[in-house]
């Protein structure tokens, strides 16, 4: 289950951050008006996400468990610090795109997440490509949903003109109601897809959008959400034992 190969599809496929767990919508609405603009942000954070995962996997045994999530921003931090530098110096074009969602990865919260849910239990080389992976799955989203964006309301892909003379941009798509008219039709086929998959007899539970929360019965043993229930859930019945012990 932490091989590679499974890392990095269960971030490209089975958990993509965006389409999936619906999660990071803030710089996947914000900065995805161009293919380039989403490539940009989706590597910018991939590489965030790998790095502080594997710095936080190796210091899993040292960090204490009451002040792990600080620790974990000083890390993420650290990092997109770095990042951001080396975008300002090599790739200023791309920077002043992006703007002011580059520190803004700090509190993103597929970050955070994964070092939550994954790098903080886990061994070095799995945490690396789940941080690949994850970052992976989000870089093909955004840059999807800007290709798209791109296309409608300008006609253009990664900036070549595609589209005939005739066509007449749609500019709305290029604006923010543009971001969230293009997210809900890539949902939307993808849960026709599934749709379609299950007509068929196929297993497509692996494909939704956004968690149900069904904990009860979900498999995902590295789910955060489950896990903070099942922490609460053990913390309450500890503290109704002791409360009838009492009585």
């Amino acid at each position: 289950m932490n091989s590679a190969k499974e890392r990095l599809v269960n971030g490209i496929v089975k958990e993509n951050p965006t389409f999936v767990l619906m999660l990071g919508m803030c710089p996947t609405l914000a900065v995805t008006t161009s293919a380039v603009n989403g490539l940009g942000m989706g590597l910018t954070t991939m590489a965030v996400l790998a790095l502080s995962n594997v710095f936080i996997s190796l210091l899993r045994n040292i960090i204490p468990d009451k002040v792990r999530i600080p620790a974990f921003i000083v890390i993420i931090a650290s990092f997109v610090t770095v990042v951001e530098l080396l975008l300002q110096g090599y790739i200023p074009f791309l920077y002043d795109s992006l703007g002011l969602y580059i520190p803004l990865i700090v509190v993103n919260c597929i970050i955070l997440g994964r070092a939550e849910a994954y790098a903080y239990k886990n061994p070095v080389l799995p945490s690396l490509f789940d941080g690949i992976g994850m970052g992976l799955g989000f870089s093909v989203a955004l840059t999807c949903i800007g290709a798209v964006r791109e296309l409608l309301g300008a006609g253009e892909i990664f900036g070549i003109h595609v589209m005939p003379e005739s066509f007449v941009p749609v500019s709305i798509f290029i604006m923010a109601p543009g971001a969230f008219f293009v997210l809900a039709i890539l949902t939307a086929i993808q849960n026709k897809v599934k749709i379609n998959g299950e007509k068929k007899g196929k297993d497509m539970s692996k494909i939704q959008s956004g968690c149900g929360n069904d904990c009860m019965n979900c498999s995902d043993t590295g789910c955060a959400h489950r896990l903070y229930d099942e922490k609460a859930g053990s913390t309450s019945g500890g503290q109704m034992k002791e409360g009838e012990k009492n009585g």
